[in-house]
């Protein structure tokens, strides 16, 4: 389509790490940046931030996603990162609402660690029928996805994707998205949105 992949990475933003996961989530950052996609994230500190720093070790392109209204806000009410990010976009919706931002922007969406924040951005990817990974061993909600997806019963259009490996998920994701499967995605998510607007 002419046009970057967007890899969303949702997760912790303030729950304790080992120094396992850190590495990992630096290294599916990496992954991302080396198979020359956007990652994207909603700016927090925590488990998407290290994927970050992978991310532009390896000179990636980095968008983040806040909830906050302005500059000001993010680092002094929210104590957010920013000086890793190329782009920062200022929602001005709230943790909650931003949920949205980030997934609705992201063509792919890649779940570490995580706990409520999390559940609901994963349950938001789902119901939009996205391609989801998850990066298994990261704890938090990682370790109940495959039991969640398995009493869901619903069919959204989204496939679920789990892993261990960081840089084998990013290849398999990749491998499981074309121009064609975006474009189905958008023209899914405007048919609804239609419906549901008029």
């Amino acid at each position: 389509m002419g046009v970057q992949i967007r890899i969303g990475v949702m997760g912790s933003a303030g729950a304790a790490a080992t120094p396992d996961v850190v590495s990992r989530c630096r290294d599916l950052g990496r992954a991302i940046a080396e198979a020359g996609c956007c990652l994207l994230t909603g700016a927090c500190p925590g488990l998407p931030h290290e994927a970050v720093l992978g991310a532009k070790g390896a000179h990636g392109h980095v968008v983040g996603i806040s909830p906050a209204t302005s500059l000001r806000r993010h680092v002094d009410v929210d104590g957010s990162p920013y000086r890793e990010y190329d782009v920062l976009i200022f929602t001005g919706l709230g943790l909650m609402g931003r949920e949205l931002v980030d997934i609705r922007s992201s063509d792919i969406v890649v779940v570490v660690g995580g706990r409520s924040g999390t559940l609901g951005e994963f349950a938001i990817a789902y119901e939009e029928g996205k391609l989801i990974g998850v990066l298994t061993g990261t704890g938090g909600i990682t370790d109940a996805l495959a039991g969640v997806v398995a009493v869901l019963r619903k069919d959204t259009g989204a496939e679920v994707m789990y892993d261990n490996l960081p840089e084998r998920l990013v290849k398999r994701l990749l491998a499981g998205i074309s121009p064609t499967t975006i474009r189905a995605r958008a023209s899914r998510f405007r048919y609804s949105y239609e419906i549901a607007t008029a």
